[in-house]
C-alpha cells in the first residue's frame, strides 16, 4: 500500500482524509496531492468548510516520509521533497474557507504543522506533540512560520530544542495550537460535526473575510516556505543527517 488521499462532499461539509500505512508519514507525492485536494475543495462552491483527517486511530501524521528522506541524493531533490509540506500549508492558508483538523493521534514533525495551519483544531487526549526534525541533523524549517504563528516563538524553540520529548495535548491546548482536546475520538467526533455543521449555514463571505483577516501577515509564505524547503534540502544530504536517518530507521 503506498497510502491514499480522498475527498468526499456532504451538506457543505468536504472531508479530505489522507492515510499512508507508515503511520500517516507523507512521501512528496502524497503532500502534492493532499494540496491539490485542499485548493480544489476550497474553491469549489459546494464546500463551505473542510474537515482534514486521517486514518487509524494512534498517529494523526508522522511527518517526512524517511524512506524518501534517505533517497534524496541531490539539493534540488531535496528542495522538491521539503516543498511538498509548503504547499501544503498553503493551500490550507490561501484556500477561502475555514479548515477544520481532526488529530485522532500523535502528530510529528510536518503532521505538527498541519495541525498548526488549521484554522480550528481538535484533538484527543492522547495526541502529543513532538518537532523531532532536529533528532535527525535537519530542522522544523517549512512548517516553523506556522507552528510559531499558532503557539509562539518561545513554545516553537521549546519544541524545536527539545526534540526528542513529547509534549501533552493538555500543553499543545494551552499554547494555542488545539483549540479542544476531548477525551475520546467519538466526543471529538460529535464537536467536529456540531461546529461543521455551523459553519456549512454560515455567510460564506463573512468567513472569506475572517479567514483573511486571521491569516494577515503571511502573504511572502509563498516564497519563504519554498526557501525554507531549500534548507532542509541541504542538510538532509549532511552525512550528520544521513547516519542519524539510518540509525533511527534501524530501531
Amino acid at each position: 500500500m503506498e497510502g491514499f488521499v480522498k475527498t468526499s462532499t456532504e451538506n457543505g461539509i468536504t472531508t479530505i482524509n489522507f492515510f499512508h500505512p507508515q503511520s500517516n508519514s507523507m512521501p512528496g507525492n502524497l503532500l502534492r496531492q493532499l494540496a491539490e485536494e485542499i485548493t480544489n475543495a476550497g474553491n469549489n462552491s459546494a464546500t463551505k468548510v473542510i474537515v482534514l483527517q486521517t486514518e487509524g486511530d494512534k498517529t494523526f501524521c508522522a511527518g517526512a516520509s524517511f524512506d524518501e528522506l534517505i533517497a534524496i541524493k541531490d539539493l534540488e531533490t531535496g528542495k522538491r521533497f521539503f516543498s511538498g509540506f509548503a504547499l501544503v500549508i498553503n493551500a490550507i492558508r490561501k484556500v477561502p474557507v475555514f479548515v477544520i483538523a481532526r488529530v485522532q493521534g500523535k502528530a510529528v514533525g510536518g503532521g505538527v504543522g498541519i495541525a498548526c495551519a488549521a484554522d480550528y483544531t481538535f484533538a484527543v487526549e492522547s495526541a502529543s506533540i513532538k518537532l523531532s526534525e532536529l533528532a535527525v541533523g535537519i530542522g522544523p524549517f517549512v512548517v516553523g512560520p506556522a507552528v510559531e504563528r499558532k503557539i509562539g516563538t518561545s513554545a516553537f524553540s521549546a519544541l524545536s530544542i527539545n526534540a526528542t520529548e513529547w509534549q501533552t495535548a493538555q500543553w499543545a491546548r494551552e499554547k494555542g495550537l488545539y483549540v479542544e482536546v476531548h477525551k475520546t475520538i467519538e466526543e471529538m467526533d460529535a464537536a467536529i460535526h456540531s461546529l461543521a455543521d455551523k459553519l456549512s449555514k454560515s455567510n460564506p463571505e463573512a468567513m472569506a473575510e475572517i479567514k483573511k483577516v486571521c491569516w494577515k501577515g503571511t502573504e511572502n509564505w509563498e516564497t519563504l516556505l519554498i526557501e525554507r524547503a531549500e534548507i532542509s534540502g541541504r542538510l538532509v544530504l549532511s552525512e550528520f543527517t544521513i547516519n542519524a536517518i539510518n540509525k533511527f530507521k534501524s530501531k
